[in-house]
């Protein structure tokens, strides 16, 4: 059977969050090449990213941003999509606040704790090197293994590197088993460190550029009439069960079963319901995964590859769940919410520290938070403020009307959870979400063959996602774009005049899909509308 290569491929889309929306926005730029069809479980698009009503009267604001706050200032293609919708981010210089009272320090002013391992500190900055001069040695080793290797302490590790790399990456109580390489980026690296340069003196004494993201809801419902008016069918409320047949399109191509879904009052819960419904069959000649792995894993089923099942199967996960709350007698108990002269330092190793110490008297403003557990200093709890954090929020509402966000992690640890402590009335919402594990597994077993998966393409299958790389909303992007380009569409000329972004663009899809970028390439013409 011969086929005509005129035909517009039908691509069908899984999962509308930030990924999927991608894909479908730069497939929509070639009308005569796709039909792109979006499906999403939930009742909306953004996935893991939306807004949420809180009480204007009380917090000073009508709408909380929940699931992703904000991100790095290099996330050139996430600001860029905000911008062609008419978003905007707002740029911060980043608070955090780790610990409390003998366990409290910041990166804002020196601390007692910082003194009190002033020596480890340096040793520290020196091992770093080490490291950045022996990445082939110690990059895939664990994070808690590389501490233990150069002797440093319990109380070190846990207190003070580890929450370095936790807020980074959000990686909760799976942060020892991280990659050593994540670690000295993020301390070494100019352009993706956050924390550089590494201070010898009391290891982290930077304000991080960061940038808070726009209401998400009107964000990606914005994107979505947007995608909408360009003829991409988006079809929410609407779940993917099985995949029924895959095969090359010659022969029928891939085959899906559909159901609808009934709206849920938590928008994102949605597993579990309507197992009743009745299920449709609809073909299409090429599927994109914008969907966790063991969701596409699942979903797959017999249908999957050996290599998919390998390789998909070994992404590790935790159940964690985020109370929306303005409790302010929980966060005084548990976290150091303002300046503490008790605990700040004048001088390090001769170093005069008073003006840093200057600068908290009169603006220490935590955003962000993290604690060790009672019961285990490597179980950590993380925490937001956003009125601190989300720009939305007035400077001068009162501390007990404040929003937070903590993050409970791992279900598997609940016995050393406080959360029964934070008073019920004062709780907006719990959210439970399944987040990816950045073990230094990942970084063997999966990320390394994922370009397997997307450049084999013999079955027109194709996986995006930022759990590709790590978590992070502009790696969820990048995959996006990159799945289109798999397909035959093209990168936008405007992210190739930007050169950072298109360098991330390139290591990215060189990365996950065994590809180089050229520029220009798969853009063409004919019906193709400008981008």
């Amino acid at each position: 059977m011969t086929v005509d290569i005129t035909t517009k491929k039908r691509v069908i889309i899984v999962g509308a969050g930030a990924a999927g929306m991608s894909c479908a926005h730069q497939l929509a730029y070639h009308p005569d090449r796709f039909d792109v069809t979006l499906v999403e479980s939930s009742d909306y698009c953004g996935g893991q990213a939306f807004s949420i009503p809180i009480n204007e009267e009380t917090h000073g604001a009508a709408w909380l941003n929940q699931g992703v706050q904000g991100g790095s200032h290099i996330f050139h293609h996430t600001v860029k999509m905000f911008e062609q919708q008419g978003h905007a981010v707002v740029p911060i210089q980043l608070h955090v606040s780790f610990g409390k009272e003998q366990g409290f320090w910041t990166n804002v002013f020196p601390t007692q704790l910082v003194e009190r391992h002033r020596n480890e500190i340096k040793r520290f900055y020196w091992a770093l090197r080490i490291v950045r001069n022996l990445k082939i040695v110690f990059a895939m080793i664990p994070v808690k293994v590389f501490l233990g290797i150069f002797w440093f302490s319990r109380e070190f590790t846990d207190f003070m590197v580890l929450p370095t790399l936790a807020l980074f990456l959000g990686t909760g109580n799976a942060t020892p088993d991280v990659p050593t390489i994540v670690l000295e980026r993020l301390f070494n690296s100019s352009t993706y460190g956050m924390w550089y340069p590494a201070d010898p003196l009391s290891l982290v004494s930077n304000l991080p550029s960061m940038i808070v993201f726009p209401k998400f809801t009107s964000f990606y419902t914005t994107w979505q009439h947007d995608l909408e008016s360009r003829g991409v069918n988006i079809r929410l409320s609407t779940e993917v069960t099985a995949i029924t047949q895959r095969s090359a399109i010659s022969q029928g191509g891939i085959t899906v079963s559909l159901r609808k879904r009934t709206p849920q009052p938590k928008n994102h819960d949605t597993v579990g319901n309507d197992q009743d419904s009745s299920q449709i069959m609809e073909t299409y000649d090429e599927l994109v995964f914008a969907v966790l792995p063991d969701t596409a894993k699942a979903l797959l089923g017999k249908k999957a590859r050996w290599v998919e099942r390998a390789v998909l199967g070994s992404a590790k996960f935790s159940d964690d769940i985020t109370v929306t709350h303005w409790d302010s007698d929980y966060m005084d108990k548990w976290y150091t919410n303002r300046f503490d002269a008790a605990q700040a330092v004048s001088t390090l190793h001769g170093r005069d520290e008073s003006q840093r110490i200057s600068i908290a008297e009169k603006d220490f403003t935590p955003m962000y938070y993290i604690k060790q557990t009672p019961m285990d200093s490597r179980k950590l709890e993380m925490a937001f403020d956003c009125n601190n954090y989300q720009a939305q929020f007035p400077k001068d509402i009162p501390f007990n009307r404040h929003v937070f966000q903590t993050i409970f992690l791992n279900k598997q640890d609940e016995a050393t959870w406080s959360r029964k402590e934070i008073n019920p009335e004062k709780v907006i919402r719990e959210d439970w979400w399944h987040q990816l594990c950045h073990s230094w597994t990942h970084y063997i077993l999966v990320v390394p063959w994922i370009w397997i998966l997307n450049s084999v393409r013999s079955k027109h299958i194709t996986f995006a996602g930022s759990w590709t790389v790590l978590n992070a909303h502009e790696v969820a992007v990048m995959s996006g774009m990159a799945a289109a380009y798999s397909l035959g569409g093209s990168y936008p000329k405007e992210f190739e005049d930007d050169a950072f972004a298109l360098l991330c663009f390139r290591c990215y899809l060189l990365l996950t899909h065994g590809k180089w970028y050229r520029k220009g390439a798969n853009r063409g013409s004919g019906k193709e509308k400008d981008h």
